[in-house]
Order: C-alpha cells, then sequence, then structure tokens
C-alpha cells in the first residue's frame, strides 16, 4: 500500500498536491442559476492525470442530507482508497467528482433545483473543464444514505447517461420514510405550511420510475449495500429494490450487507468494493432486459 502525504500548493484554485504515486484533490465551484448560489466541489485528479492527453472516466460521489463536497474526503477516505485501487490496477485511473449541497436530496425541491444543477450545470462543466471520457461509458455515480437515495432515482431515470452506479445503505423506502427519517424534516418534501408531503417524498422515489426503467431497454449495472443494524431499516428496504431489480437484470446488480449500522465506518469500508464493481464494467455497455 502506498502512503499519500499532502503539502499545500496554491495555484488557481486550491490545490493540495502529493507525491507522485498518488492523485491530487482540488477545490472548485461553479455558479448555478438553479441553485442561486455557487455549488462547491472536490476533485480527485489521478496521478495519472498530471501528464499526458489521457481522458479518465468519472465517478460523481454523492454526500449524504447533513454532508458537504468534504463528506467524503474527509469521513469517507475516498483519496486513499483510491490511490490504493489505482496503485494496485484493481480499477482504472478515475476522476472523482464529489460536489456539495446540504440537505437538497439531489432532487429538483421547492428551495434547491439540485438535480437540475447537477445534471445540466456541473457535469457539463467538468466535461468542459478536465479531460474525462465523457457520455454514458464514462459516467459513474455512488452516494451514501440520501446521496445513495439519488443515485438509485439517476440510474432510473437516465439509463442512456450512466453505465454503473453505487447506492451504499440507500434512504429509500418502499412507501414512507420511518418517522424519524430526516427526509421528514428537509426541505424537498415539505409542503408549503413546511409539514412533511408524503406527495412530494412519492413523487421523487425510486417506486414512480421503477416501472418505466424496466419498460425500456438498457440497464445500469447497480451494487447495493447495507449495514445489517441500520436503525432506518435501510437493509430490509435495500433487499426489496434488489429483489426487484435481480428478476430483470441478474447479472448486472449486487447487493452486500455488511456489520454496522448508518454510519462512515460502514461506507468508508463498503466504497472499495463499490468501485471495484462500477470500474470495470465494459465503457460501451448498453445492457439490454433478459426476454
Amino acid at each position: 500500500m502506498r502512503y499519500a502525504f499532502f503539502a499545500a500548493l496554491v495555484i488557481g484554485p486550491t490545490t493540495f498536491a502529493t507525491i507522485a504515486s498518488a492523485g491530487d484533490i482540488i477545490q472548485n465551484k461553479i455558479s448555478s442559476r438553479f441553485l442561486k448560489r455557487d455549488m462547491n466541489y472536490n476533485v480527485y485528479l489521478p496521478d495519472a492525470y498530471r501528464s499526458g492527453t489521457q481522458k479518465f472516466p468519472v465517478l460523481y460521489m454523492l454526500h449524504g442530507a447533513g454532508g458537504d463536497e468534504n463528506a467524503w474526503l474527509k469521513l469517507g477516505k475516498i483519496k486513499t482508497t483510491a490511490d490504493r485501487l489505482i496503485a494496485q490496477k484493481v480499477i482504472p485511473p478515475t476522476i472523482i467528482l464529489m460536489p456539495g449541497c446540504r440537505r437538497c436530496w439531489w432532487v429538483d425541491g421547492a428551495r434547491d433545483k439540485a438535480e437540475s444543477a447537477l445534471w445540466q450545470e456541473l457535469i457539463p462543466a467538468v466535461e468542459r473543464t478536465y479531460r474525462v471520457t465523457g457520455g454514458r461509458g464514462g459516467r459513474f455515480f455512488a452516494g451514501n444514505s440520501a446521496g445513495g437515495h439519488a443515485v438509485v432515482r439517476y440510474a432510473m431515470k437516465y439509463p442512456e447517461k450512466i453505465v454503473a452506479a453505487a447506492a451504499l445503505s440507500p434512504a429509500i423506502y418502499a412507501d414512507l420514510p420511518p418517522p424519524f427519517s430526516s427526509a421528514r424534516q428537509h426541505p424537498p418534501f415539505l409542503d408549503g405550511r413546511g409539514k412533511f408531503s408524503a406527495t412530494a417524498w412519492r413523487n421523487q422515489n425510486y417506486p414512480s420510475l421503477m416501472a418505466g426503467y424496466l419498460a425500456q431497454p438498457v440497464r445500469v449495472s447497480m451494487y447495493l449495500m447495507s449495514g445489517n443494524k441500520d436503525r432506518y431499516g435501510i437493509a430490509n428496504e435495500t433487499a426489496y429494490l434488489f429483489k426487484q431489480l435481480f428478476e430483470n437484470q441478474p447479472n448486472e446488480v449486487e447487493f452486500h450487507v455488511i456489520d454496522g449500522g448508518h454510519s462512515w465506518r460502514v461506507w468508508s469500508k463498503a466504497i472499495a468494493g463499490a468501485m471495484i464493481f462500477m470500474l470495470n464494467r465494459p465503457a460501451n455497455a448498453k445492457l439490454v432486459k433478459e426476454r
């Protein structure tokens, strides 16, 4: 295993340069008309990015409801994991993009049009700014909790734009979230009086997209994971999602249960397996439903 040590260096956007065997982390932002403010993001550039003209796939990492663009760096240890997996040659050199949007659940809610900001502003900006492969074969999504909720939605809503996705402890429910879920207090799912709206939740939850996803021919490879002690009942909910997907794409969905709860200890442990699953899918894969 290689160990990376940070040394601060400021050139344009704030850059943290590491030793030659590891990737770099760059802090950047876009001005979003959908959010009416800046969207901050961190981007991991693999060591191979520093020279040449090679283009790279992009893994978009979405944080949970209470997180920000630093969550996967500081709590998920994603840089250490990426450096290790690339050095071991078990994944290709990959750009990792970590945007920040606290309490937005990555949907178009009454306050934040986060889904539009991501798809119509951030992704085009990333594909203009960095040497990325672009297109479906070069786009991967992963997320934890509310970020996992978004990843499942995006895979079903935009299968022609994503080749593989990983949802870690996704905050998904076949019906309504439990009384203690933060979804019941966060802006995307509140009505005009500030009360939880079951209609808003159902409109933005994956069951509303499942029939359409299964009716079209393209399949997204999906990696699902939950801790066995998740207090939100997410292991059972994720198992139910897995059952529905397995019946339609048995070779392109995996479900893993590991010891632990709804925590960064679980997500930081699980992300390596998720990255290996996703980033080894064929870049030109266009999976079709079985007849």
